[in-house]
């Protein structure tokens, strides 16, 4: 039976996405994703073409900006990387929650992080359009397909750069370990909840190379991250 519900994809509400879920409840399932963010690798998903762009960029900055960034611990990891590495990048995070942009500033300031929190509907608003990289991470699966391809091209047309889009692909090993990486690390009943229920929703690689193709980019790249992820890199020609 599990085999049958994964061979297509399954999207039903995720408890996040939902109106009215209290903010103190919210923030623990902040905690916990983030933790899964850390454990998962995410930032560092993302670090490597984002360092690459930098390095030929000669010394430029570079404005990074995370959409659906959630209690933006993705941003504010790469920027600690950033800082490291001593190359000037510039992080911004967007998310439609203002529970979620609140948490995010309110952690920020605690590590006295240069990541900038804004609200944005990404689904709904128009993207802006001064951001050399755009970024989303863990959110292309709470879509439906026709606005996942419009995401992607809004995100081509507004990046001046480049696209990446760090992401779940479906798979029997994913759930599993979803279901129990839920709860190994967070006690959020809606991480246990929506984390399996995000494995079914996600796209395969293959249903992620069609939607990159409807949107405009069929010369990006899609390949496959640790653990049971996928990387989608588009970057602008010349």
């Amino acid at each position: 039976m599990l085999f049958t519900r994964l061979a297509q994809r399954d999207k039903q509400p995720e408890i996040q996405d939902q109106p009215g879920v209290p903010s103190t409840h919210h923030e623990d399932a902040l905690r916990g994703l983030a933790r899964i963010n850390w454990v998962s690798n995410s930032d560092g998903i993302l670090w490597r073409p984002i360092r690459k762009l930098a390095e030929e960029m000669r010394g430029q900055p570079l404005r990074v900006l995370d959409i659906a960034t959630g209690g933006g611990d993705v941003p504010m990891r790469l920027h600690r990387r950033a800082h490291r590495a001593g190359l000037p990048l510039l992080f911004a995070g967007a998310d439609v929650s203002p529970t979620a942009i609140g948490y995010a500033r309110q952690q920020a300031q605690r590590g006295e992080i240069a990541v900038d929190f804004f609200e944005l509907d990404a689904v709904r608003m128009p993207l802006p359009a001064d951001y050399d990289v755009i970024t989303c991470s863990l959110f292309l699966h709470h879509l439906e397909t026709a606005q996942a391809v419009d995401l992607l091209q809004r995100m081509k047309n507004a990046s001046r750069r480049m696209v990446l889009v760090n992401d779940l692909h479906r798979s029997t090993l994913g759930l599993i370990l979803a279901y129990l990486g839920g709860r190994l690390l967070s006690r959020s009943y809606i991480v246990h909840s929506d984390a399996p229920q995000s494995v079914r929703a996600a796209f395969t690689v293959g249903e992620v190379r069609e939607l990159a193709e409807q949107a405009g980019m069929p010369e990006a790249s899609i390949s496959r991250r640790w653990p049971f992820r996928f990387l989608l890199e588009w970057r602008r020609p010349a």
